[in-house]
């Protein structure tokens, strides 16, 4: 949804703007991801909370769009919703993980 906002020139050349939003969101998938495939829960939790940062960055950035009338009330009101999922999901993992005994695949016993 929010490519084809950007897409449509809705974005007004805003270029920095567009810049930030793309930086952050890709920052939510690609820390998580990177934290992943780290394969141990310490560092895991570590880009776990800096993906909740990049969807408050996020947030953030929404609320200039908004005052900028780049996004209707609707558009936002929509975006931010599902910025507040991912946050859910998150801390969901973030708290399964910090009550977890598991330690991570690369801790576990070599045959």
């Amino acid at each position: 949804m929010l490519g084809s906002l950007i897409d449509s020139g809705k974005f007004k050349r805003s270029y920095k703007l567009i810049d930030q939003i793309e930086s952050s969101c890709g920052s939510i998938m690609d820390n998580i991801a990177e934290g992943f495939e780290r394969s141990g829960n310490r560092e895991f939790l570590q880009f776990l909370y800096i993906s909740k940062g990049s969807c408050g960055e996020f947030r953030s950035q929404l609320y200039r769009a908004f005052d900028r009338n780049f996004l209707s009330q609707e558009e936002f009101d929509d975006l931010y919703s599902r910025s507040m999922e991912i946050i859910v999901m998150l801390q969901g993992l973030i708290e399964y993980l910090e009550s977890s005994e598991m330690k991570g695949a690369k801790f576990k016993s070599r045959v």
